[in-house]
């Protein structure tokens, strides 16, 4: 499994490929998250979504969460109703969850990246979570760009 700047780990294979799903949400963190407590979160979930078969980036930018998670569906829905219960989270709302025939983050069981609130307001639908205090209709294709985006910063 690669993570920028970490060790390779290694996924099992998509013994389930034919229910792979992508799902991406934005939330909000409800407490201060410090470096130190980003790369503990970073480092037990990395683990969790090795042994699950889990791939997906995360970002983290002034206090809220734009995540992507990837893999079978039962298992993809077990973490992500994990994260829903964390009550470090709030305002947690679903931009899409859709089915994948192939992942588009294979090799990480969660990338990561801190991104300033500028770069963060470039994202399509970021601003839009922000303004409504995570109130907002998701919009199609805005999840598919930030993976560009993701992708093109790393």
């Amino acid at each position: 499994m690669r993570h920028p700047g970490d060790a390779h780990h290694v996924l099992p294979v998509d013994s389930e490929a034919q229910d792979l799903i992508s799902l991406t949400y934005f939330s909000s963190a409800s407490v201060a998250f410090s470096d130190q407590d980003l790369q503990e979160l970073l480092a037990h979930s990395r683990v969790r979504n090795a042994e699950a078969n889990v791939t997906g980036l995360l970002l983290h930018v002034d206090g809220h969460f734009v995540q992507t998670l990837e893999g079978p569906a039962e298992r993809v829905d077990a973490t992500f109703a994990r994260i829903c219960a964390d009550t470090r989270h709030r305002n947690v709302l679903t931009a899409l969850r859709e089915d994948i025939e192939q992942r588009e983050f294979p090799d990480w069981s969660m990338g990561f990246k801190v991104l300033d609130p500028e770069t963060a307001a470039t994202l399509p639908g970021y601003n839009d979570y922000l303004e409504t205090s995570g109130a907002t209709t998701p919009v199609p294709g805005r999840p598919g760009i930030f993976h560009r985006m993701f992708r093109d910063q790393r």
